[in-house]
């Protein structure tokens, strides 16, 4: 166990950053070369690396995963008038872009085994919405917790209605489906860069896409959408969204550091497997397939009946050992905000949300600090609760 200098137990995170001396020299080599506002080498070589790890042809590096989704969702059509197909299972920013264009979002249940949008609540809702004639410009799959949606289904899906796919692959960046990478799905492709994701530029995102114009346009609008003129000529409302050199700089170190972080996330997750096997009751939730994970976060399931203690039991004994825990996403549906909304329900996000318990699984997580999280497991599962 590790302690402070008071003698206290330091607070275990759920997925703090892991940044390290490679990081440190490419921003003390970005702040010498005088590009210190947003723009610049660093941003260049950055959108050409994630470019290439998630197999497309552009990639354009802005301030959040939130933006890329604004922005993708604006060049798709969203708008008044318009519908946003997103899963009620996902973080509010998903949900929160559609907002920002003024459309309206139309939430889908997930699949209970991966918490991924549900491929045939989407065709009934798509057949349904067209039936009463209403426009959808887009679908937004989100690969929950690290896991690729199931594209090969949910493409042909869009197709067959011909509406646009704008993925949010905000925490799957190095997970593969089909034996193709994150963010090569979709029309377009939104990631992010937050503190807490697999790798981090503190804060950032960036869009993917395999069109020049989309590309050029999504920096056009990025850029407070201004005219080439010297007085700053301005046409149409434009946003301040991109990302700044210093912290593309951040991005490039992690980039070459990601494939040994997801190793170290695998690497957690497989004590946690082992944690847990042979007890009655619970799950290693993503387990079957997670082959071609990042395994972002490691979340388990706990079906109280047969456990003899719930989701909510075990979450209380790990905060009293200072260790950080959460639920899997309360779904949007059932958030006040959201209160009134279309929805295709089948019940599955809700299950997920009342029985998930994610674990800390951050890539700097040391090995004490794991035996610390498994030992206040183990203690708990015994009696000590």
């Amino acid at each position: 166990m590790t302690a402070t200098s008071s003698g206290t137990l330091e607070r275990i995170l759920l997925s703090p950053p892991d940044v390290g001396d490679r990081e440190e020299q490419l921003v003390v080599e970005a702040l010498r070369s005088g590009w210190i506002a947003p723009l610049g080498p660093m941003v260049d070589a950055f959108e050409e690396g994630v470019a290439a790890r998630c197999g497309r042809t552009h990639a354009v590096a802005l301030s959040s995963g939130t933006a890329a989704l604004h922005l993708g969702l604006l060049e798709l059509g969203a708008g008044p008038g318009t519908v946003v197909i997103v899963p009620t299972m996902t973080f509010a920013a998903t949900a929160n872009a559609v907002v920002y264009t003024g459309a309206e979002p139309v939430f889908v249940d997930c699949e209970g085994t991966t918490g991924n949008l549900d491929p045939g609540l989407l065709e009934r809702c798509l057949g349904r919405l067209r039936a009463e004639g209403v426009t959808v410009a887009a679908v937004v799959p989100v690969d929950l917790l690290g896991r690729c949606a199931d594209y090969t289904s949910l493409l042909a899906i869009c197709e067959r209605f011909e509406v646009p796919v704008l993925a949010d692959a905000a925490e799957s960046v190095g997970s593969w489906h089909a034996e193709r990478p994150a963010g090569s799905f979709g029309r377009m492709a939104a990631l992010s860069f937050n503190g807490n994701k697999i790798m981090t530029t503190s804060g950032g995102g960036m869009l993917l896409t395999d069109s020049a114009v989309q590309a050029d346009r999504i920096r056009y609008l990025s850029s407070q959408a201004r005219q080439p003129a010297e007085h700053y000529e301005h046409t149409e409302v434009g946003y301040n969204y991109r990302l700044s050199n210093l912290l593309a700089a951040v991005g490039l170190g992690q980039l070459e550091r990601l494939d040994s972080m997801i190793g170290r996330r695998r690497a957690v997750r497989e004590r946690y497997v082992e944690c847990f096997a042979g007890l009655p009751g619970v799950r290693v939730f993503q387990r079957d397939g997670d082959e071609a994970d990042n395994c972002w976060l490691t979340s388990v399931l706990v079906d109280e009946a047969r456990a003899g203690w719930s989701a909510g039991e075990l979450r209380r004994a790990l905060a009293e050992a200072d260790i950080e825990s959460r639920p899997l996403w309360k779904p949007m549906h059932l958030q006040p905000l959201h209160a009134g909304a279309r929805t295709w329900l089948s019940g599955a996000s809700e299950g997920l949300f009342a029985t998930g318990v994610t674990l800390p699984s951050g890539s700097a997580l040391r090995p004490e600090e794991v035996d610390r999280v498994i030992g206040t497991v183990t203690d708990f599962v015994r009696g000590g609760r």
